[in-house]
């Protein structure tokens, strides 16, 4: 007669079992740490669509440098990434703005911690033209008069929609100061669609954040730059001076439309989320920003004098 060889494991001496969950449970926290940890694994960010050019290209940098790291990327508009943090799957976001009080408090409290964010970088919306435009100069309060609807020049405003992304969100915030958008702005479906429509009609200028015109060393940007031009602005502190959205006068304070660009993550241990947040804060992901023409706001920018030549 065969014996029941099943094992039974109360008859297992003590120090058997110990050893036996201490292995069981070593296997299992590795495999933890190889599905998510600073350098692999999968998560998931919503980024604003504003920035894909500059985030595009992070991204492709974090992932040849560490192979078993997936950054899923939305692009949204802004007040969609915001949401995005009420949901479980999406572990960080980047937009142009950080947590208000309120928001922070409503976070922490559902998550039980407190929610990293900071700024990565600073941006600056330029003002461009169609090829043929005669008009290239602007003071700012040209630029609030065309917006408002009220300006002699006759241009139509492109913007990447109408409600909901961050370039809405700086015209009404810094420019409207809370009126409503006139009925001369036209919505584009994204900032390539504002490209687009201001190169083939030339009554139409259009705002867009300079990570998508700045870098003349990528091809997609190169072949935009051969469809508009780039409006000057008067400078800031300096007296009948006009100024493009180049990284020194971001810095120095001369552009005047300028915003920041802010990470916020979901991650109270250190994962994946952790480890991009700091590609992104250090060396390499600040030499990326200021390759993509936004100025660094983690590292210490030197401005020189020097000639440029348009």
């Amino acid at each position: 007669m065969m014996k029941n060889r099943t094992l039974q494991w109360w008859k297992l001496p003590a120090f058997i079992l110990v050893l036996i969950i201490y292995l069981q449970s070593c296997n299992n926290a590795g495999q933890i740490d190889q599905r998510d940890t600073t350098t692999s694994g999968t998560i998931h960010i919503s980024v604003d669509e504003t920035f894909k050019p500059v985030i595009d290209s992070q991204i492709k940098v974090f992932e040849s440098q560490f192979p078993q790291a997936k950054i899923q990327v939305h692009y949204k508009p802004e007040a969609e990434c915001l949401r995005d943090l009420n949901k479980d799957s999406i572990r960080m976001i980047i937009v142009t703005r950080g947590l208000s009080d309120k928001e922070e408090k409503i976070l922490t409290d559902t998550l039980s911690f407190k929610p990293m964010y900071g700024p990565l970088a600073f941006d600056a919306i330029a003002v461009i033209m169609n090829n043929q435009s005669k008009d290239t100069l602007f003071t700012m309060q040209e630029i609030r008069s065309m917006v408002k609807g009220t300006s002699g020049y006759k241009y139509k405003v492109l913007l990447d929609g109408t409600s909901a992304t961050s370039t809405v969100r700086f015209v009404v915030d810094s420019l409207l100061r809370g009126a409503p958008l006139s009925p001369n702005i036209v919505a584009a479906k994204n900032s390539e669609g504002v490209i687009d429509y201001v190169s083939n009609n030339n009554d139409a200028i259009g705002l867009v954040g300079v990570s998508w015109t700045g870098n003349k060393d990528d091809p997609q940007q190169s072949s935009f730059l051969q469809k508009v031009k780039i409006a000057e602005l008067e400078c800031n502190g300096c007296q009948g001076t006009y100024v493009k959205p180049y990284q020194a006068n971001i810095a120095l304070g001369r552009y005047p439309m300028v915003r920041p660009l802010y990470y916020i993550l979901k991650e109270n241990y250190q994962g994946l989320g952790s480890g991009f947040k700091n590609f992104l804060i250090y060396e390499k992901g600040q030499l990326i920003f200021k390759r993509a023409y936004l100025l660094p706001a983690r590292m210490r920018f030197e401005v020189r004098d020097m000639q440029i030549s348009e």
